[in-house]
């Protein structure tokens, strides 16, 4: 299958960076090259240095960039500062993190990220570590249903997880299918009515295999502290737990004083490190979410440095 992912807010996204045409700018999160590509194009004497952890959109970015001023790195987005760093670089104009899954991960039935198809329980993105299948099978049932209930805000979270550590003791558990029709006869029926019952779950399951949220927070800092000033980090959400995330860091790297409201003049000096580009998360048109479904729920938040 041809690695796809249709870059969601694409345009919005290129108009928040600001791109200069000799600036550095990284992508944490290359995809299929669609907002890799838009940023590399207006770059002259600039350079643009593109991250994924997939093995196989690090090989599509490649033959999708050839030819602009970039170069792309097989890392995870929480490494950007190490990889900057090894090719001599001190700073960026403009940093952004899609944190989307791309629709090859999700259509590609042998990479296990869906509980529509039947395939392995993988839902590994970088291919490699813990996998899905090893977290469901040697996880507790405490354990489990902690992962369910943080990752997934999923109500049945300890029905669910003891119905899956009673299934695995007659046998390993291993596939996606296997693992949604367990899902499936452990929630009440009235609970099915609203979307699959598996999907909360496996959205779960696929951010602890990934340490997606604990990436997520150790890229946030170390992105913002390589921006160059006035240079631009921007983050594309598409659950609450991650826009949450990036919503209260974003307001953290805005606010000045933290002295106590009683002191009459500020002592503790700060001031703000970063200014948002705007107030509110850009959202999709009606006529994106139209033609492209999976990008319904995504938030673009931006913030300058000062």
């Amino acid at each position: 299958m041809e690695f796809s992912h249709r870059p969601v807010l694409l345009e919005e996204t290129i108009a928040a960076l600001d791109i200069k045409p000799d600036g550095i700018y990284v992508d944490g999160t290359a995809g299929g090259a669609g907002h890799s590509s838009e940023i590399a194009k207006r770059l002259k004497n600039g350079f643009l240095y593109a991250l994924d952890r997939d093995p196989d959109a690090v090989e599509t970015a490649k033959e999708r960039l050839k030819g602009y001023p970039a170069k792309v790195v097989l890392a995870n987005f929480r490494d950007m500062d190490r990889v900057l760093s090894s090719e001599g670089i001190d700073g960026a104009d403009g940093i952004l993190l899609d944190l989307g899954v791309s629709s090859y991960q999700l259509d590609s039935a042998e990479r296990g990220f869906s509980y529509r198809k039947d395939a392995p329980l993988d839902m590994r993105m970088s291919k490699s570590g813990l996998s899905a299948a090893d977290i469901v099978n040697t996880y507790s049932a405490e354990q489990l249903a902690d992962i369910f209930k943080k990752y997934g805000e999923e109500k049945f979270a300890y029905r669910i997880a003891e119905k899956i550590a009673a299934e695995r003791e007659k046998s390993p558990i291993e596939s996606t299918v296997q693992l949604a029709d367990i899902i499936a006869a452990s929630v009440p029926a009235s609970a099915r009515r609203y979307g699959h019952p598996a999907r909360k779950c496996f959205q779960a399951l696929r951010i602890a295999v990934n340490s997606e949220l604990d990436s997520l927070s150790e890229a946030l800092d170390k992105a913002f502290g390589l921006l160059n000033k006035n240079g631009r980090l921007a983050v594309i959400t598409f659950h609450s737990l991650e826009d949450r995330m990036v919503k209260l860091k974003f307001r953290e790297l805005c606010t000045g004083c933290i002295c106590p409201p009683d002191l009459p003049v500020c002592v503790c000096g700060r001031t703000p490190a970063g200014r948002l580009a705007f107030k509110k998360p850009a959202e999709p048109t009606g006529k994106e979410k139209e033609e492209n479904p999976r990008s319904r729920s995504a938030r673009l938040r931006v913030i300058i440095k000062n």
